[in-house]
């Protein structure tokens, strides 16, 4: 079973910076998800929610700032004053962490409330730039940019959903993709091993503990999505 760092090793630093993918990057996992949205001058902005409240020392919302106006605030003291000064990275310093490693770098395109039509082509060319496309799987809960990824690129995608769905192996299949990241207790519904036996590639968010991640395993999960990536590699692999 693959292991991702959730944000960055985010149990231990905090999310989404600098240091907790510097810290992912140093440990010999599978990959790494990385949350972004789009700033008003068009940029790639690596933070989970629609504002910057909750995870720096600001106010308000990231599509309406710059890049330049969201890095003078502060994205670390929040978790701990050790991580002060830390700041809302650009994708492209985090894609410079993983240029040399063999991480798999899964983007969650964070479009499911403001649109953000022209995310997935930046993130895309972003990554062809940097020599990633190989390594890139983009994720959302906007289907419908999983849909324009797979009908118009050879991108690897993933439908995310915290849903309880009927079928959920023939609905991705109408997107596109085979690949489906459900959330903790979706993984235990009958739509989970269903979509397992018929041959989807399954993840799962958010794993923190050992006792699940190891029950997991035994149904044929094929990943899990961590904040604490360096205590399941020493007890998974």
């Amino acid at each position: 079973m693959k292991i991702f760092a959730h944000r960055g090793s985010s149990g231990t630093h905090p999310e989404n910076t600098l240091a907790a993918f510097k810290a992912a990057a140093a440990l010999p996992i599978d990959g790494v998800e990385i949350d972004v949205h789009l700033t008003k001058d068009g940029e790639i902005a690596v933070i989970h929610d629609e504002r910057i409240n909750r995870t720096t020392d600001g106010k308000g919302y990231v599509k309406d700032m710059t890049m330049d106006e969201l890095q003078e605030y502060d994205a670390g003291s929040w978790f701990s004053e050790e991580w002060s000064g830390e700041r809302i990275p650009t994708l492209d310093e985090v894609f410079e962490i993983f240029e040399d490693t063999p991480h798999r770098l899964n983007i969650e395109i964070k479009s499911d409330v403001f649109p953000y039509d022209t995310l997935v082509d930046k993130v895309i060319n972003l990554a062809n730039k940097r020599g990633l496309m190989d390594r890139l799987l983009l994720s959302s809960f906007n289907h419908e940019d999983v849909l324009h990824i797979c009908r118009e690129t050879e991108v690897k995608s993933a439908i995310l959903t915290s849903q309880i769905y009927v079928d959920v192996y023939d609905y991705a299949r109408v997107i596109g993709t085979k690949q489906i990241h459900v959330s903790l207790p979706a993984a235990f519904r009958k739509m989970t091993s269903d979509a397992l036996r018929k041959g989807s590639i399954v993840y799962v968010y958010t794993v923190n503990t050992i006792e699940y991640a190891e029950q997991l395993q035994q149904i044929g999960i094929h990943g899990i999505f961590t904040d604490y990536p360096e205590r399941m590699l020493e007890k998974l692999k």
